[in-house]
């Protein structure tokens, strides 16, 4: 695990300090109805740690935003919550907008629910996937709610993350991390001009998260890999080539 804590820690200290407070934020994460409250708390904590300017967004705000206002970001971020609700709480004109936006340009990082929203879910889901759906990882068929998951990726030390009725992603984007099962567990991808990133964990995930659970991974070291997820959407790199 040390070469890839050292190759996380590298990418991290190189994304600290990218944007000035002074400017426009770059990042938009959305904090609309059906997101978690706390996985919302516990990405700006990611962003806050690594001094990234961001604005949030509610569902109302994002319904009233034009296309142009919207690709006017790098990053749109979905965080963790229910997708159902998330895509209700949207008109499908602007999950067309934002489905567009990307297209054009704007980079996507859906972690959990915002990754099941990605897909062509039929709860208006974005569909940046040509029409691929997403099921739940298989803990969920054998009653499993919540666990320490360990994540592994090709060249790269197991990291144990945070999954909570999380999706796989069989059928879209490059595989950057699996689940025990093989299925995949990180993706990324091109849409058009934009970059997706992919997440059915939660390497955002506080330490209070973890209680009850065993993790062989320090939560330090998931919050560097959080942090360089976030990189890799912002600025369109590859987390394969990363490591």
């Amino acid at each position: 695990m040390r070469a890839l804590i050292g190759s996380i820690v590298l990418i991290s200290t190189a994304f600290t300090g990218c944007w000035s407070r002074g400017g426009s934020a770059p990042i938009l994460l959305f904090d609309g109805t059906g997101t978690s409250h706390n996985d919302v708390t516990a990405v700006e904590g990611i962003l806050k740690s690594k001094q990234l300017d961001y604005s949030t967004v509610s569902s109302s705000r994002l319904n009233w935003m034009g296309e142009a206002e919207i690709r006017g970001y790098r990053l749109l971020i979905v965080p963790g919550g229910n997708f159902v609700e998330i895509g209700r709480s949207l008109t499908a004109n602007t999950t067309a907008k934002i489905r567009s936006a990307v297209e054009n340009g704007l980079n996507y990082l859906g972690i959990c629910a915002g990754g099941f929203f990605a897909g062509n879910s039929p709860y208006n889901g974005l569909n940046l996937t040509s029409g691929v759906r997403f099921g739940f990882y298989s803990a969920e068929n054998r009653g499993v709610r919540k666990a320490a998951v360990a994540i592994s990726g090709a060249g790269t030390s197991t990291l144990d993350q945070h999954w909570e009725d999380g999706p796989q992603f069989t059928g879209w984007g490059a595989v950057v991390g699996k689940y025990p099962d093989g299925t995949p567990a990180i993706v990324e991808g091109s849409v058009g001009s934009g970059w997706v990133v992919l997440s059915g964990v939660h390497p955002e995930a506080p330490e209070r998260w973890r209680r009850g659970m065993s993790f062989h991974t320090p939560a330090s070291v998931d919050h560097d890999y959080a942090a360089a997820m976030i990189q890799a959407a912002l600025t369109r790199a590859s987390l394969l080539r990363a490591r």
